[in-house]
């Protein structure tokens, strides 16, 4: 029976004609494996996954291999992207049971949904160690059969074990410069000081430590922080795992030195790096950042963008190869020689050889190479590369295309609007913003309901079924929030409150804690709370984050109080996990900062007020907050922002009111004077 032929997920889509008889999520998958007394076999991956589409190739479409599971088990596929709580849950399952984690992710449950036997992957004959999936299959059937007791036992166990795996980081009080510190001391120990970035191979683009280092050296001046933040994003914007030819960031290098990508290109990696190198750009002038930071907002626009105005989760890493047919990893990227004198000629040719690196050996597969700028690469005429880019470009684009996965995942889009909204702002770039304001239109009018809550996900502009998570609220109440500032909006302010407030509301433990999920959503085998990052900012730092910033636009105490109790799991996580917590370091220098609080009163036409608010968006204070408009007279009319309030012209000029910690600096007209007060580097 195909069930998930009227799923959203493209995902789902992708395994609706397999012929295992999958279930989605639903409570009526663990009646049926009660009913016929079976195990469930739960699988869990996302549309751009490679490994994925590899198991689902060689099982899921392999007919005796469905037939075994469709007679033993109840089989749910479950998109990780639109139920990132069963993910998390699971997961964490996995990875205490096994020390790793990964996808596509292969659980055993009993009916209760409780946990037995995991894995990720599992190859169609034994490999490697790895016993083959139709021996997982076998086995786990042989001990469901005729080991029912234990294996009742196990999953009893295990589930006991993750309840008591609940959180207690309330009791430190807030981070304070000490435990910031100390962070960027154990950041230090753990950084490639040759290659950029933390840890070896595979290696991930640190995105959330990297604005941890950005607002830290600005909080403090520490130029080893700015070093590692500028050397990181140098080293990944020359190497592979950035598209030379059409902007944006793939997932992760599968080498140290940032060479060869994991190929597959996600939403939340390209507007975290987008903003990451804005804000680079910001505090260096570096030509290079600035660079990259348009390049990858032009990329989310061009290939991620969908009709209705939000964007698109993902694009594979695999396409079809034209020699072969076959779906290859890396087939849309990667070029011999050859085919770049193909396209060039020979003079051209062979300068784009030596200038993206691109050998006869390969510096990928088949003798294929990733295009990156290597250091010692030869000088060249900026007009002549920028035409040899888009010869290249123009002749990629007419190879077979990676696939894209269209749903539109609230947080990420909530990510990709405050990107997009400070790259048009800083670079003067309008039609980003216009991006980012059709993007939180339709968040709007598609993902909010009639009392403010988030749906996750939407595809063609039809909400889908599942609830929004704490990050979903978190990212998209950032996003509001920074187009509020860019564009002088209060509506936005406003729809920003709804969602914090919902954060207060549905999500926020007596202890101050935040979980992943809502009172009322759907009841798993356990209520997942994580306050560490992962390729994202965890829902509980982002929601932090903003309500920080939402209390300092209003002055409101009890959502100053909310973000502060949140932010002792940074307190007790930061010196020793700054990696994993590198979203939560960021927003605690936003608390150490103040953040300050700046009013430019004017009218929107006036270019001298104009002058002041783009001088204000692009002071590096730590998480300042902006506004901008006509004062706010006592009785609430007049500008739409509380910061503007009672806030008056001096000598009937534009003016700039910034504050911090209840004490504001002289207003002031010019522009100099307010990059001086908000210790802007560059000016």
């Amino acid at each position: 029976m195909n069930r998930l032929a009227n799923s959203q997920s493209p995902y789902l889509l992708q395994h609706a004609s397999n012929p295992v008889d999958w279930w989605p999520w639903e409570q009526a998958a663990f009646e049926e494996a009660k009913r016929r007394n079976v195990p469930v076999l739960l699988s869990v991956g996302y549309s751009a996954c490679h490994w994925c589409h590899v198991m689902a190739h060689e099982s899921f479409e392999d007919e005796p291999a469905a037939a075994y599971m469709n007679e033993h088990f109840v089989n749910i596929k479950v998109d990780r992207e639109e139920r990132p709580d069963v993910d998390a849950i699971y997961m964490e399952a996995v990875q205490a049971a096994t020390g790793q984690g990964g996808w596509p992710m292969t659980v055993f449950l009993t009916a209760d949904a409780e946990p037995f036997y995991f894995g990720t992957y599992f190859p169609p004959e034994p490999r490697h160690g790895m016993p083959s999936f139709m021996q997982v299959l076998d086995g786990v059937r042989a001990a469901w059969v005729g080991r029912r007791e234990e294996v009742a036992d196990v999953a009893q166990r295990i589930v006991r074990d993750l309840a008591g795996r609940q959180l207690d980081y309330g009791k430190g009080g807030t981070p304070g410069p000490e435990e910031l510190a100390q962070a960027l001391l154990a950041l230090t120990r753990e950084y490639d000081a040759t290659r950029g970035g933390f840890g070896g191979a595979p290696k991930f683009p640190p995105s959330m430590v990297l604005e941890f280092l950005l607002r830290h050296h600005a909080r403090t001046g520490s130029e080893g922080a700015l070093q590692m933040a500028a050397d990181t994003c140098e080293a990944m914007a020359r190497g592979g795992i950035y598209d030379q030819l059409g902007g944006g960031f793939a997932r992760y290098s599968v080498d140290r030195e940032w060479v060869v990508p994991h190929f597959e290109k996600m939403l939340y990696d390209n507007a975290l790096l987008c903003r990451v190198y804005a804000h680079l750009w910001r505090a260096t002038g570096s030509d290079l950042a600035r660079r990259v930071a348009l390049e990858t907002a032009d990329f989310m626009v061009r290939e991620l963008r969908t009709e209705q105005g939000g964007f698109a989760s993902a694009l594979d890493a695999d396409s079809e190869e034209p020699q072969s047919g076959r779906h290859v990893e890396g087939a849309y990227y990667a070029w011999t020689p050859a085919q770049l004198r193909e396209v060039l000629g020979e003079d051209d040719g062979d300068l784009a050889v030596a200038y993206f690196g691109v050998t006869e050996e390969g510096t990928f597969e088949h003798g294929k190479s990733v295009l990156q700028l290597p250091q010692d690469g030869p000088a060249a005429d900026a007009e002549r590369i920028a035409l040899i880019r888009a010869r290249l470009l123009a002749a990629r684009e007419a190879r077979p295309a990676p696939g894209r996965d269209d749903k539109v995942v609230a947080a990420w889009n909530g990510l990709a609007i405050a990107a997009l909204a400070e790259c048009g702002a800083f670079f003067e770039r309008p039609d980003l913003v216009e991006r980012a304001t059709e993007a939180a239109d339709l968040l709007v009018r598609v993902h909010m309901d009639g009392r403010a809550r988030l749906a996750r996900t939407s595809k063609d502009g039809h909400v889908g079924a599942n609830a929004g998570v704490l990050e979903d609220y978190g990212d998209v109440a950032e996003g509001f929030l920074a187009l509020a500032a860019v564009t002088g909006e209060g509506v936005w302010l406003e729809f920003a409150g709804f969602l914090v407030d919902l954060v207060l509301d549905r999500f926020t433990a007596e202890d101050g804690s935040l979980y992943d999920t809502a009172h009322d959503a759907e009841k798993l085998i356990r209520r997942p709370q994580d306050p560490t990052d992962t390729a994202a900012p965890s829902g509980w730092t982002a929601a932090a984050g903003a309500l920080l910033s939402y209390a300092a636009h209003t002055g409101s105490e009890a959502h100053r109080t909310a973000a502060e109790r949140a932010l002792a799991v940074v307190h007790a996580l930061g010196p020793r996990a700054p990696r994993f917590i590198g979203h939560g370091l960021a927003v605690a220098e936003a608390l150490l900062d103040g953040p300050r609080e700046i009013a430019v009163v004017g009218h929107l036409e006036d270019p001298a007020r104009a002058l002041l608010h783009r001088t204000a968006l692009l002071g590096t204070a730590p998480g300042a907050v902006v506004a901008t408009g006509m004062p706010r007279a006592e009785d609430g009319s007049g500008g739409e922002f509380p910061l503007l309030a009672e806030r008056t012209l001096v000598h009937d000029l534009p003016t700039a009111y910034v504050c911090r910690h209840f004490v504001c600096a002289r207003p002031t007209t010019d522009p100099v004077e307010l990059a001086e007060q908000l210790g802007t580097v560059r000016p």
